[in-house]
């Protein structure tokens, strides 16, 4: 469960806000215009707080000391920027991520360091999809399926070190796209008698309604 940031409360924030808050995670909303968050719905469990998302007290009082993630998803490219800046620079917040509209401001928004998501009719999706994949490395967003690549973890498992791939794909709706030994040995596509052991590499292909369950297999 992360504690979330979403500054605006538009569509794609409002949906946004509404995933993560459906996911578990614990979410506060901000928006210059306290009509914006009606946006929000009846079933919204988060909270919500009027100001400006660069706005340290703003800020404090929607617990950035506390964030796991600030998603700034408002509709101007300088807002989003400044509150991206004030998050990580100021505050340290671990995953910050902006949405963009204007592409003539990606080179900046890359040579800061800060993850965007062009400003597309899935932005919402997009941002979701970074946020509830924190764990491990993501790589790549595909519809409803994130690609994944992380540490193998099977200390969960009753002292059980190996797992055959045809049984985490099995259990977990998941695919196992490929594997490296934890020494390094050896890398491979493999088969469904494959077998992993605690601490591979593995590149795995999971959906995004599922990465929480498949989590436990990754080791943070």
């Amino acid at each position: 469960m992360n504690n979330v940031i979403v500054v605006g409360c538009g569509r794609v924030g409002s949906q946004l806000a509404n995933m993560l808050s459906d996911n578990g995670n614990n979410v506060c909303v901000i928006d210059k215009q306290a009509d914006a968050f009606a946006n929000l719905g009846r079933n919204f469990n988060g909270s919500t707080i009027q100001g400006m998302g660069f706005d340290e007290e703003v800020l404090m009082r929607a617990g950035i000391e506390e964030c796991d993630v600030l998603a700034a998803v408002t509709h101007l490219d300088n807002a989003n920027l400044m509150c991206a800046e004030v998050a990580s620079r100021l505050y340290d917040v671990p995953h910050v991520i902006a949405r963009l509209y204007n592409p003539d401001h990606e080179r900046s928004y890359m040579q800061l360091g800060i993850d965007y998501v062009c400003g597309t009719s899935l932005v919402a999706e997009d941002v979701f999809s970074k946020i509830v994949s924190g764990h491990g490395a993501h790589i790549e967003t595909f519809g409803e399926f994130e690609v994944l690549r992380f540490s193998l973890d099977l200390s969960h498992r009753d002292n059980k070190r190996t797992i055959r791939v045809s049984e985490l794909e099995r259990d977990h709706e998941s695919r196992i796209i490929a594997f490296e030994r934890g020494d390094g040995s050896a890398s491979s596509i493999p088969t469904p008698d494959s077998v992993l052991y605690h601490g591979d590499t593995v590149m795995a292909c999971v959906h995004h309604d599922l990465i929480a369950a498949f989590s436990q297999f990754i080791q943070e």
